[in-house]
Formats: C-alpha cells, structure tokens, sequence
C-alpha cells in the first residue's frame, strides 16, 4: 500500500472532475504533480504540489488554487485536517484509524509492499567490477561491485528483469604483461630462476605464486622452457585462474554475475571491423589529427592522421581515437564493439558502474551508444567514487602481501561480508567515503549495520519470549486500533518505504536504502526505550504476552527491515 501513489491517484482524479465541471484547466502532463513526505516542522503525513503545478495555465496564484481543491479534499473519510503552506503545498492529515487500517495493509499485503507496480517493467544489462583478471579484487574495486549488485537486487524487487554482467579485459598489453609475469613465476618454482621483480611489465604480487603452483599441479604436460611457445595457452590459464580468484572475492562478498563476456572474443570474431563499418556507413568516423591533451608537452605530441569517432557530434570535448599508431584497436573501439554486442542483444536499459578513474570516459562510450541505437539514454553511467579506509584514527594499510594494494579478501577477514556491503552503501555513490574499522565493529548507534540488525533481533526477541514465531501469519479480521502519537511516527516511517524504494530505483541510487533502514531502526529504539519508564509502551506485559496491536505493529516493521536487508544482500540475524 503506497499511501502516496493512492493519493497522488485520488488528487488526479479530483481535478479531472473539477476540469470536467469547467473549474480548472488541466496541462496535458500530470506527471510533474507529486504527493511527498512533508518537511517534520509541518502537521502532516503527506504534501502536495497539486496547486503550483496548476497555478500558471489557470492564471491562479497557487493558494487560490489549493483552496480550491483542499474544498473537495475536506470530506474525504481518512483526512482529518487539511493545511495550506506557502506559497501552496497542501498538507494532509490522516484520522487514526486511517493508521491502523495502513497496517493490516501491510501485514496482508506483506509479499509485495514496497513494490513499484505501476512503474514500466524494463530489461536491464548492469556491468561491472570489469576489473582487469590480473589478480585479486581491491577495496577499490569493492565499492562498485557492491553498487553493481544492489542496485540490481532493487531492480529485480520492482520485478524488473536483470542480467548481471562483469566484462574480462582478457586481450591486450596488460595481459602480455600478467602471462610474462606468471612465465617467470613458473620459472621460479620449477628451476630456481631469479623473478625479476625490478622489470616494470611485471607484476609484482606473491599472490601470483599461488597461480604458477596451480597452473604447474593441472598441466603437466606443458613445457615451460620457450616463452613465445607457450604464450597463448599460458595466456587462457593465467586467465582463467585469475577469474577463480577474482569469482571467489565476489562470492565472499555475495556477488554472482549472470555472464562473462570476453573482450578476447570480441576482438578475434572481428566485432570492432564489424562495428567500425557501421559507424563509417552511418557517417561517424573519419581520418584525422587530435591536439595534444591538455596534460601532456605539446613538443613531445607527434599529430598524426587515424582513424577518429566523431564524438563531438554528442557533445563530447574531442573525437577519439579508434586505431593506434601501429593501425591496432585502441581500447576505446573494443569497447564500443562490445557496447554494441550489448545492444544486439536487445535490452531496454544498458547500465555500467564505473571506478571513479573512469569518470572521464563516460562521455565518449555514452556517445558510441547513441549513435550506435539512434536513442539517447540508452547508456546509463553510475560512478563509483573512493574508499578511504581508516583505522585508530588514521590511513589503514593493509598486508600487502598480494601486491601493492589492499585487497577485498583482506577487508573481509577483517569485518566481514555484511558490515562491508551495509557501510559501502551508506553514502552516495558520487562521493568518497571513509570506512572506519572503529565505527564499523562498535556495537552502538553509531554503526548503522549493527543497529538495523539489532532492531530485526529486538523484535524476534519479542515473538520468541512470547512463544509466536515471527514468520507466521497474523490474522488481522476486524481489527481496528487507535495507536499513540509514539506509535503513530513509527507507522508513518513505515509508509515511507515504498517512496524510499520508488525514488532509490527511478535515480539507480541504492544507498538511500540504508539511510531509510537505519532511520527507522533509530525511531524503533527510541519507542523501544521508552518502555523503561512507561509500561504502556512496553510490547511484552507483566503476563508475559503481547497485544494484537503491538504485535502487528513489529512484524509490520521487522517485514520493511527484511525486505530492505534482502535489497542489501545483508543478513537479519533473530539474536545478537
């Protein structure tokens, strides 16, 4: 039961009535006319922009109009008081009742609350992580990956459909340089060889000890004497166990992707030709010279004619580059080759999640995509920005021993699966964020994950003690209640989530998720201690029992902090 779409529904309505009788005009698009959360200063449960939308085309002042439609709002049977605020927001006040009746709602209707039924079910691709299968995840990478597989865990609420794809950079220099590494590694082990840690194409980390010994335990049969011999099945095995590892950080951290798509594929079934043709025959690429970027010594920049995708065309600062100096693929065509192979696959929505190094590149992919499908948002781009870890009080390092940073492996032995994935969400995306071991292990209200939790325990508690099980049905036949003022903040903080879920999945921005959580953990406890000193507002009674009220009011509550928690990928635990 979303109490604002209900009420948005009943407004639109009124003033179709009120057009019909010649009272107001009406613009063709009602989709700006919204009903909210009005701000706590005001005595409201819901708000209204009804009345400046409509001012301008009647040629009202907003208050005229809002009186207008507050006249036919007045005797409706929930409202109890109707306010008019500047300059025209109209505040609605429900009768008591009205709360208790929301609740039953709730508790019947528990399999579905929240869920956006009206919105447009879509097929989305979401892509992401895409780190490079060199080595191990980093907490830089943490981030995103969380980001990534929440935000699709809210899609899939709202009973969208999703593919989870993560795209291996398996083609290229940079594996070059991971297979040479993995050369020596074997070279090491097997005869005694010197690794040359001081090579800067090589990569450093002892974690490529582990992938040396079992590439050599499953390949007997290979000989290790000739680099150039061996380099392209050296290549698919240091690969494929690399992604072992980097698929065992993701599992560690709740994540599966659907899909691995491989940029080796893409460039040898000749997608880039295939693309670059289609760009050419549509009028995108030419032959050109880019000056040098802002960054680099203009006397050391060689202008040179190649090959150029007209970027700017879509707002882009320059063209970019399709072919190097040596007339192979840039990493850029790659990547529009397989931004096409997204699209020929034909979703609605095509979503990546990038590091915050990448922010730079969402224009020029962003701009392949719409001249690619001829349709603009077709590519939505998310940024993941950093993480700083903090510790004591200061910049946390890590061991190092995989390599020269910190890795997901590390951050998760240290707190786990579940504080990493709650706290990583706690800020927007678009900015940094400071994980603080401190505040992430205290057991208090300042660790958001532990105080949602121990808000899902409190009330198992509760049903345990009264000998109810919290996943059983209530049967709610001709009940009817008129709860406190108390209680009554808690139940409007229950209606908010399916806004929350609404607003969290139209912007892609899942960290209001936990900020929702973890405000209605804090109103949950601050009713939960006033038991203390008032036994009215205690749920368990000097019998050892729980009233019908009470009771509906919890597992109303504990429903909202399962779904949110599931949303999360984040366990509930009923003790702590």
């Amino acid at each position: 039961m979303n109490i604002f779409e209900i009420y948005r529904i009943n407004i639109i309505n009124l003033l179709k009535n009120l057009k019909n009788k010649n009272i107001l005009l009406l613009p063709d698009n009602l989709n700006s006319i919204n009903v909210d959360i009005p701000p706590v200063k005001y005595d409201g449960d819901i708000s209204s922009n009804v009345a400046m939308v409509l001012a301008k085309p009647n040629k009202k002042t907003p208050e005229n109009i809002a009186k207008l439609i507050v006249a036919e709002l007045k005797n409706e049977k929930n409202i109890e008081n109707i306010s008019i605020v500047k300059p025209g927001f109209i505040n609605i006040k429900f009768k008591n009742i009205f709360w208790s009746d929301f609740l039953i709602e709730v508790i019947n209707n528990h399999k579905t609350y929240g869920i956006d039924l009206k919105q447009v079910k879509k097929n989305y691709l979401l892509e992401f992580v895409s780190a490079n299968p060199t080595g191990p995840l980093h907490v830089g990478h943490c981030r995103g990956a969380i980001l990534g597989d929440v935000l699709a865990n809210l899609l899939l609420f709202n009973n969208n459909k999703v593919k989870k794809e993560y795209y291996v950079n398996d083609f290229g220099g940079q594996i070059s340089h991971f297979t040479k590494s993995i050369f020596y590694r074997i070279r090491e082990i097997l005869f005694k060889e010197e690794f040359p840690k001081n090579d800067k194409d090589i990569y450093p980390g002892d974690y490529l000890i582990d992938i040396a010994k079992n590439i050599i335990k499953n390949n007997k049969d290979l000989k290790f004497d000739n680099y150039q011999n061996i380099y392209e099945k050296l290549t698919q095995l240091s690969v494929k166990e690399s992604l072992k590892l980097i698929k065992l950080n993701l599992k560690n951290l709740g994540i599966e992707h659907d899909n691995f798509a491989s940029e080796r594929d893409i460039v040898l079934n000749k997608e880039v030709e295939s693309v670059v043709k289609k760009l050419e025959k549509n009028n995108f690429v030419y032959i050109g010279k880019i000056k040098a970027p802002k960054v680099e010594d203009d006397t050391k920049w060689i202008e040179r004619e190649q090959l150029l995708f007209k970027s700017t065309d879509f707002g882009d600062d320059k063209d970019r580059a399709l072919q190097k100096a040596d007339n192979t693929w840039t990493y850029f065509a790659g990547d529009v080759a397989y931004h096409e192979n997204k699209l020929n696959r034909k979703f609605d929505i095509l979503i990546n999640i990038l590091g915050a190094d990448h922010a730079g590149y969402i224009k020029r992919i962003t701009s392949a995509v719409e001249a690619l499908s001829g349709k603009k948002n077709k590519l939505i781009c998310k940024v993941s920005q950093l993480v700083k870890l903090i510790k004591d009080g200061k910049p946390f390092k890590m061991s190092k021993r995989k390599g020269d940073y910190i890795t997901v492996e590390d951050l998760i032995n240290e707190v786990g699966k579940d504080a990493t994935r709650f706290i990583m969400l706690n800020r927007s995306s678009d900015v940094e964020i400071d994980f603080d071991f401190a505040k992430v292990k205290d057991k208090s209200k300042e660790n958001p994950l532990y105080y949602v939790q121990y808000c899902y325990a409190r009330i198992s508690s509760v049903f345990r003690n009264t000998n109810k099980i919290l996943e059983d049905d209530i049967e709610t036949k001709n009940f009817k209640h008129n709860y406190s003022n108390e209680e009554i903040k808690l139940i409007k903080k229950i209606s908010e989530w399916p806004k929350c879920v609404e607003v969290s999945s139209n912007m892609l921005e899942p960290h209001r998720i936990p900020t929702y959580l973890y405000e209605l953990a804090s109103d949950f406890h601050s009713y939960w201690n006033m038991g203390r000193n008032d036994k009215t507002k205690r749920f368990i009674d000097e019998k050892n029992e729980i009233s019908l009220d009470k009771l509906i009011l919890l597992k109303s509550i504990a429903i909202v902090v399962k779904s949110g928690m599931n949303i999360l990928g984040v366990e509930t635990p009923n003790k702590m």
